[in-house]
């Protein structure tokens, strides 16, 4: 189902709106947001200036610091009581990133979940189990807000308590998930350690995950945990943008669609900044269009992906993003080598012997880098072999030399020993600057 004719409009047609978006937005936040308006006055660059899409490349880029650096309402351009909600980041690194919303946001924003919703395969005929941690984060009340728009009946579960999670999705007959993808794996595997088989015993069929990404790998995955005939989608969003919403993957998996009505996507050199042609891969930027509360221009994401401009098979003619390969500031730079946490989930996945969770730890030993792979057998009856342990590492050690071009240390440990997330996953911990 195709929510909205905006999602089927011609290029010119989408580019016609984009244009007088743009030319609003740009208007409206230099008149109401100072710190931008003094970031395009040192650019010298003006909103009358602003005639065409081409000339989007003539305004500042917004970065994350722009949020610490005017926490928690400075680049708000609206008074506090036209607020309706705010949400906000973890702050895990500093201060949260604190957003907001209008009434007529939240309006724009759920619209925009509920087409993603859609292309996933949701229906007014679901039962929606939401198993992202409510609070500030958007992007449980942000499905949940979507889901009931198409007329869905949703359960807010929350995260944790997985007993109850499964308790809920037999008693209530379930038929769609949102979680994140390391979330949904563990409560498929906690499923089938009940003596329960998700496909015969449940009525889950559609998975909606974020948070988090998922490669095509995980993806095999998940269907070995919950069954051939689970359908599940991934969608992409950050509370900066306005939370869940920005795009999604429809049934033909071939890439997420990007709203580009709300939204006007580039991909640049995130070293040299430039703006690259479509089908090359590098960082992805966001212009929202049309945000009342929190209006951004050119925001840095940090995702690495492609655009890909040729019409879906879905009939939707929108742009569609290759799933993301991994964020600027997660790639980890090995002995000169550029490594993905994606790239070695890949490998990893690929290898029956060892199950979908990993951590991966980067040390500096004698002024060298190292990096340490730690993965769960599937069978530990393999750890009373020594042979076939030193088989099996062997293997992963050749699959990751052949993926990542360097040689690393690999520890094989017990089924379930390994940290499990409700929400998005920790993989990586890189402790160089302790060492030498």
């Amino acid at each position: 189902m195709i929510w909205s004719k905006e999602e089927t409009l011609s290029r010119s047609e989408i580019e016609e709106i984009q244009l007088k978006k743009l030319k609003e937005t740009v208007r409206y936040i230099y008149e109401k947001v100072a710190p931008y308006r003094q970031k395009m006055d040192e650019a010298g660059v003006k909103p009358e200036d602003i005639q065409s899409l081409r000339d989007l490349t003539k305004l500042p880029f917004t970065y994350k610091a722009d949020f610490r650096d005017n926490y928690p309402m400075g680049l708000f351009a609206v008074d506090r009581k036209d607020l309706v909600r705010f949400h906000a980041s973890s702050g895990t690194t500093g201060k949260p990133t604190v957003v907001g919303y209008t009434r007529n946001d939240l309006e724009m924003w759920l619209n925009n979940v509920a087409r993603v919703a859609c292309m996933g395969g949701a229906t007014a005929d679901d039962v929606a189990q939401i198993s992202f941690g409510y609070g500030t984060f958007t992007g449980a009340l942000g499905l949940h807000g979507g889901l009931e728009k198409i007329g869905a009946s949703v359960i807010p579960m929350s995260s944790g308590n997985t007993k109850k999670q499964i308790m809920f999705l037999k008693d209530m007959g379930v038929t769609l998930l949102v979680a994140t993808p390391s979330y949904a794996l563990h409560l498929g595997e906690e499923i089938r350690a009940k003596g329960m088989d998700p496909e015969k015993d449940l009525n889950v069929h559609i998975g909606l995950f974020g948070g988090e990404g998922m490669t095509e790998p995980m993806r095999e995955e998940m269907h070995k945990v919950w069954g051939e005939g689970f359908f599940c989608t991934q969608n992409y969003g950050m509370s900066e943008l306005c939370g869940p919403g920005v795009a999604g993957e429809c049934q033909e998996l071939a890439g997420m669609h990007i709203n580009e009505d709300w939204f006007i996507p580039e991909i640049i050199d995130p070293e040299t900044e430039e703006v690259l042609p479509p089908g090359e891969k590098g960082e992805l930027v966001i212009t929202c269009l049309g945000k009342e509360a929190l209006p951004l221009v050119r925001y840095r994401t940090g995702d690495i992906t492609r655009l890909m401009y040729e019409p879906c098979r879905c009939g939707r003619t929108t742009v569609r993003m290759e799933n993301i390969s991994g964020r600027a500031d997660d790639m980890l730079v090995i002995r000169g080598v550029n490594v993905f946490p994606t790239q070695i989930e890949e490998v990893l996945l690929q290898i029956p012997e060892i199950g979908p969770h990993y951590e991966i730890l980067v040390e500096r030993k004698n002024r060298l880098d190292v990096m340490t792979i730690t993965v769960e057998l599937v069978d530990d009856r393999l750890l009373d072999s020594y042979s076939q342990l030193s088989e099996l590492e062997m293997k992963i050690r050749k699959g990751l030399k052949s993926q990542l071009g360097l040689a690393t240390q690999i520890r094989l440990v017990a089924p379930y020993s390994l940290k499990r997330f409700e929400g998005k996953a920790k993989r990586v911990t890189d402790l160089r600057k302790d060492g030498l």
